[in-house]
């Protein structure tokens, strides 16, 4: 099935301060970001005094309802959604994490991995911790821990410290919301504001449903409490070169949300145009994939003057699980979701406009769906470079074994694929597309220069997955 085909983000997260409804903003929070994680959610929420929480595996609606959002009593809330790419998918690795610890209780959630997790975890170990999921969001908590003696503030900027990798991070304790990220940007987080109350957010999108307004994106490096006071900024990093996951804008992020200073729509119409710019083709239409590939797919028509048309029609209401046919229903996961339109495909020179290609097998089904329908030619065009190395910060390809470019030629991947032509975008194609510098990128995962190495436990993990 192709759930399990496509890349995978880590999570999303959501946080607010000072709203009588703060458990219902969560909610609605973490059902516009259910597309960076659906595996599992959850919601802790705080009356200043007290704690109440609840999560569960599954999609935000089909975890919460209207009784269970009442009893989350607060004017302060996280929630998070999840996929799993450090420890295992599973109830007692759902987020947000809490804890008690010398009468103050913590809770968090988290979207990144750390890349010194393991070797963290296993000194703290062997101090005395004592671990209760396989999370690397748990360490943190840990290590905050082990500081709040000198106060939270103390704690907090000791944790970062020792942390490495990439990390957003909304914590909450009785009577304070704090929003972290990590001093390279690696992920998105903003700041909204809705009455006199305040908003944290992976993604602007988020804001845009409960109609809060976006104020600005939380700093690479900065640490952001929020209190009844009001806010307080704390930068205790020295200045980083920033990496912006790329990807984020190719395919994980809404292409309704505004990251890193773009909008994800614009920024992948711009890539279906540097797609037209740099291969040139003749072709009856262009088509997308849906919903991956649609809006640069919109680009590249408008840059090649090929007629868009949609080829295939996706099925919106197929559910995350269902009941499996016959066997002679060949190909039945694809077809289920995916259906092609046979008078439009019939005898026809299609271009193909995806977005990524990961492990090769979902295309290669797409493509045999598309030949039997009678397509005569079909090329694809990828908006993206070819994904050749692992990525260690949150996206699930962590192992060079799940990546087909990565042992294969594109020539090599056209022919597994069963297309006529397969065509990259460049790399200073990509990136001259988003209109931000080069160096402002994490590009590890298409050219293999990692901005930050993971420890030696970590790499080891992902080899032994290999």
């Amino acid at each position: 099935m192709e759930l399990f085909q496509r890349p995978r983000e880590a999570c999303g997260i959501f946080g607010v301060f000072g709203h009588d409804d703060a458990a219902k903003l969560t909610y609605f929070g973490l059902y516009a970001l259910q597309h960076r994680g659906q595996e599992s959610a959850g919601i802790v929420t705080s009356t200043g005094k007290s704690i109440h929480e609840y999560k569960g595996m599954g999609l935000v609606p089909e975890i919460f309802n209207e009784s269970i959002l009442s009893g989350l009593h607060g004017h302060m809330a996280i929630g998070h959604v999840r996929y799993s790419t450090t420890g295992s998918s599973t109830a007692k690795n759902a987020q947000p994490f809490v804890a008690s610890y010398a009468r103050k209780t913590l809770a968090i959630g988290h979207n990144g991995n750390l890349t010194n997790a393991r070797l963290l975890r296993n000194n703290l170990e062997k101090r005395g911790s004592i671990f209760q999921t396989t999370m690397d969001s748990e360490v943190i908590v840990h290590l905050l821990a082990r500081n709040l003696h000198g106060g939270l503030e103390e704690a907090i900027v000791r944790a970062v410290s020792d942390i490495e990798g990439a990390y957003c991070c909304v914590l909450m304790t009785e009577d304070k919301l704090i929003a972290l990220r990590d001093p390279n940007g690696f992920r998105p987080l903003c700041l909204g504001m809705l009455n006199a109350g305040y908003i944290v957010a992976s993604e602007t999108c988020a804001l845009d449903l409960i109609d809060a307004q976006y104020i600005r994106d939380i700093d690479p490096g900065e640490i952001l409490i929020i209190s009844e006071e009001g806010l307080k900024s704390i930068k205790p990093f020295a200045e980083r070169r920033k990496t912006f996951c790329i990807f984020e804008f190719i395919y994980f992020a809404r292409p309704d949300s505004n990251i890193f200073g773009q909008n994800v729509y614009a920024v992948r119409k711009r890539l279906g145009r540097k797609l037209a710019e740099e291969y040139p083709l003749e072709a009856d239409f262009a088509m997308p994939f849906p919903d991956s590939g649609n809006y640069a797919a919109i680009g590249f028509c408008h840059g090649s003057g090929i007629p868009l048309e949609m080829g295939v029609i996706r099925n919106h209401y197929v559910g995350r699980t269902f009941i499996e046919p016959a066997q002679s229903m060949r190909d039945f996961g694809v077809k289920v979701k995916l259906n092609p339109v046979r008078e439009i495909l019939d005898q026809k020179r299609v271009v193909i406009v995806e977005d990524s290609i990961i492990r090769g097998t979902t295309s290669k089904m797409r493509i045999k769906t598309l030949r039997e329908a009678g397509a005569k030619e079909i090329h694809m065009v990828v908006s993206c470079p070819p994904h050749r190395y692992a990525c260690y910060y949150g996206i699930d390809f962590s192992t060079r074994g799940e990546l087909i470019a990565c042992h294969h030629t594109v020539e090599e991947v056209k022919n597994f694929i069963g297309l006529d032509s397969l065509c990259y975008l460049s790399l200073s194609g990509m990136v001259e597309a988003t209109r931000l510098e080069q160096n402002g990128f994490c590009l590890a995962c298409f050219d293999g220069k990692y901005p930050i190495q993971p420890d030696e436990g970590f790499s080891k993990l992902c080899l032994e997955l290999q």
